[in-house]
């Protein structure tokens, strides 16, 4: 009995006793062979990598969902709706909406018109003309121009841009690094960047002015 060591079947889980050298048994439980050695020292399935993943909200129910950040489009689990995911370049004149939960890039040769268009991201170095939000993020460059109107969540002048705006601009957050001409108003954080000019009124629940950043105007912080 000494030379014997408790065992569990893999199978159904009985255990039984078998001899420790033993290559192989029955389990008198279900009466199914099994190797007595990898009971007794079972490996660990290796872990998979977690997977990377995005989230976002339906356009149809504003249901949260949940893809891998390759995935190109899925399907709501709440409402059935089709949700694109693509990434789309203009690079020439396209009268089209876009509707998609990834990335919209306008190139400087890109002419995007006669548009009512909603994308997760969007990069704005050409024309713009007609209606646009970029719920996670709106990035202006230079050599960008827009006629209609724009929603963002959180808006970017790069470093060397200079944008006006005549009407007051609503967003989440800002990161000014180029020029802005117009009145914000930001529910959390503004960052002036070192090579920022800000000409305006600022309301922003939180904002950061690095060493170098020019801002002439007034402003609220806090909420």
């Amino acid at each position: 009995m000494k030379d014997k060591v408790p065992v569990t079947c893999p199978h159904c889980g009985h255990p039984q006793l078998e001899p420790a050298q033993a290559y192989s048994t029955v389990c008198r439980g279900c009466r199914r062979h099994f190797l007595v050695q990898e009971a007794l020292h079972p490996v660990a399935p290796p872990l998979e990598p977690p997977r990377e993943l995005k989230r976002f909200a339906c356009f149809t129910c504003g249901g949260l969902l949940e893809a891998p950040v390759a995935a190109q489009s899925t399907m709501c689990k709440h409402c059935g709706s089709h949700v694109d995911l693509h990434d789309y370049r203009v690079a020439n004149a396209v009268p089209r909406n876009f509707k998609t939960k990834g990335r919209l890039v306008i190139e400087e040769t890109g002419f995007l018109f006669n548009t009512e268009s909603v994308a997760g991201e969007v990069i704005l170095k050409g024309r713009l003309l007609g209606r646009l939000t970029a719920e996670r993020s709106l990035e202006i460059h230079h050599s960008a121009e827009i006629k209609g109107s724009f929603k963002t969540d959180r808006l970017i002048i790069s470093a060397g841009s200079i944008f006006r705006w005549p009407e007051v601009i609503a967003v989440g957050g800002a990161d000014i690094a180029g020029e802005l001409v117009a009145n914000l108003n930001a529910e959390g954080k503004v960052v002036l960047k070192s090579t920022a000019r800000y000409f305006g009124q600022l309301r922003a629940g939180d904002l950061v002015v690095e060493s170098g950043a020019v801002w002439v105007g007034t402003a609220k912080v806090g909420s």
